[in-house]
């Protein structure tokens, strides 16, 4: 609330009823008549509705001064944003990486910090360790189930497609599959549910402990690759670039692209969420940072060419390391960057979810916080997005 919209003062109870000043009787002091009976019903009329005044102007004053103890909304002196090196998360390593956050952000200083796993994010994220966090969407949606609603919300979308699960190149079927290892990044992220989920549609059994028909093993991306160039994996479900680097680095083949199994081939792989309590603390510094986050669509939208390069750059810094060229280009092609979060496909990801045992059924109502991202969008020139009924927009 703005020193402009705070309510005014109440009035003292006089200056609201406007009765008549009545004669204060003392004890001990002799009234100078004695009062006849009408006059007696007529004063104790008038004390009782000068006490009625008295009551309604003190709840007045109490509302007063309850709203003006409620903390008004200021930007934050500082945002700390996650995201991983992956070129799913295309517009944070581009919004870093050319200074549009720290630009949109004004005052308010930004601090970044590079994750490898959504649940490690997320951890960081409740415990209010960052701010705001680009991952993917799963993870997200067990935050807001297992907070009953409290802890996070999606502000908008980032990345759609761009996972597929790779496997050794003798693997031909779906069959050879059992007995062998396959690894996600973590348990219960998006691309292990994902795997999970395939598997068991085709009668092959996994659970979290590692064992059934497939093992699952959670390991980080880089990790994953080693493992799977020595042989001790036999493939992965992950997202790009990895996907990528194990197809042209490591001679993995494509056995599921993830775009084939959802209508249209758009699935969420990436959003951008925020602690709950910042959003509600510190709105302005959410809208601040969504400009800066709807600048880098359209900046990587209208430099398809430049883009791979500064992606790159942004890569060095966040994992140490640049990308051959060809991983970049191939690992473009496979997504699209959209602000659109898919909120029509969160239902199905729970699902999915709870079908594999990772996550619990849940309402979804209030999930997405749209409201800020549409003004931004529309303040752009773009489109708004829905919340397909799970929050506002």
């Amino acid at each position: 609330m703005t020193a402009s919209n705070r309510p005014e003062k109440s009035q003292s109870p006089d200056s609201v009823h406007n009765v008549p000043v009545l004669r204060r009787i003392v004890a001990g002091e002799k009234p100078q008549h004695k009062l006849r009976g009408a006059e007696v019903f007529v004063l104790a009329a008038l004390i009782a509705l000068i006490g009625a005044g008295a009551a309604v102007a003190s709840v007045h004053a109490k509302g007063a001064d309850s709203a003006a103890l409620v903390p008004e909304t200021a930007p934050a002196a500082v945002v700390k944003l996650g995201y991983f090196g992956n070129i799913t998360h295309g517009p944070a390593l581009v919004g870093v990486q050319k200074g549009i956050f720290a630009k949109d952000l004004g005052a308010t200083q930004l601090k970044t910090q590079v994750f490898t796993t959504g649940p490690a994010t997320v951890e960081a994220l409740n415990a209010g360790a960052i701010d705001a966090a680009y991952l993917g969407p799963n993870p997200a949606l067990n935050s807001f189930v297992q907070s009953g609603g409290e802890s996070i919300r999606i502000i908008a979308g980032a990345a759609s497609g761009g996972a597929q699960f790779v496997v050794r190149a003798d693997i031909t079927d779906v069959a050879q599959l059992r007995g062998k290892t396959i690894a996600t990044p973590q348990l219960g992220g998006t691309q292990d549910v994902a795997l999970r989920k395939w598997l068991g549609e085709r009668g092959l059994s996994t659970n979290t402990t590692g064992g059934g028909d497939v093992t699952i093993n959670p390991t980080t991306n880089a990790q994953t690759l080693q493992l799977f160039q020595e042989g001790k994996v036999d493939g992965a479900w992950v997202a790009e670039p990895w996907t990528s680097r194990m197809v042209l680095q490591a001679g993995a083949k494509v056995l599921v692209n993830e775009a084939d199994l959802w209508d249209n081939g758009e699935f969420s792989t990436t959003v951008l969420a925020v602690n709950k309590t910042f959003l509600e603390a510190h709105p302005q510094t959410v809208e601040a940072l969504l400009r800066g986050h709807v600048e880098s669509l359209k900046w990587l939208d209208e430099h398809p060419t430049e883009s791979g390069t500064v992606i790159n750059e942004a890569l060095k810094v966040a994992i140490g390391k640049p990308l051959e060229n060809k991983v970049i280009a191939r690992s473009l092609s496979e997504l699209t960057f959209t602000a659109d979060p898919l909120a029509a496909t969160f239902p199905t990801l729970l699902d999915h979810g709870v079908s594999v045992g990772v996550s619990k059924p849940a309402d979804l109502k209030g999930l997405f916080e749209l409201t800020l991202l549409n003004k931004v969008l529309k303040a752009a020139g773009g489109q708004p997005v829905t919340a397909a009924g799970l929050g506002t927009q």
